[in-house]
């Protein structure tokens, strides 16, 4: 399963949420990221570089990063991914990941919110979290890229009848009952 949304649309509350409901593995790619440039491994100081600027870090690294975490043993039976993909080469490069391991996608939850919304709550979470790359003139690249090349990919799942919208709007616990009501509804539908 994938949660896909702008910044600051609330994908990894929802995802923690969903992974505590469902007894399956979030995996953030944001986080893995962060940690590497805490730790100022060599991924970290490459994947920081892009990071500050509000770009995606390049589909090679987090291609390969995302391989590797998805094999590990806690995945094996469920995952959620939040953070990737993001560009067409990375449906592509998970399409062959997980075909490689005679699976595939179940459902992808999309959260929305308008850009005005967006934008408060990520001005908001600089100031309680210091995150260098949540600035105002950062975020606005940020969901930039978002309008420019990841909805393009949701339109991709939405052909293949896996997308899922959900309105990211409102009080948590609101959006986490819309969230699994979306996915009951989903495994309602697949079973059928």
């Amino acid at each position: 399963m994938l949660i896909i949304g702008p910044p600051g649309s609330g994908k990894g509350t929802q995802a923690e949420r969903i992974s505590g409901c469902l007894g399956v593995v979030a995996i953030s790619t944001g986080d893995i990221f962060r940690d590497n440039v805490r730790r100022r491994t060599p991924l970290g100081v490459e994947a920081g570089k892009y990071m500050d600027n509000g770009d995606f870090v390049p589909d090679s690294v987090t291609n390969s990063m995302v391989r590797d975490r998805l094999q590990q043993q806690d995945a094996r039976e469920g995952f959620l991914l939040d953070g990737y993909p993001r560009t067409a080469g990375q449906v592509d490069e998970l399409d062959g990941i997980l075909a490689g391991e005679g699976q595939e996608l179940a459902l992808v939850l999309q959260l929305t919110a308008d850009d005005e919304e967006l934008v408060r709550r990520l001005l908001g979470r600089a100031k309680d979290s210091d995150r260098s790359d949540d600035n105002e003139k950062v975020i606005q690249h940020r969901l930039d890229l978002y309008h420019g090349q990841t909805e393009a990919i949701v339109a991709r799942y939405a052909e293949r009848g896996i997308l899922a919208k959900v309105d990211g709007t409102g009080d948590i616990d609101e959006v986490t009952d819309r969230v699994m009501g979306a996915i009951e509804t989903a495994m309602a539908a697949s079973v059928n």
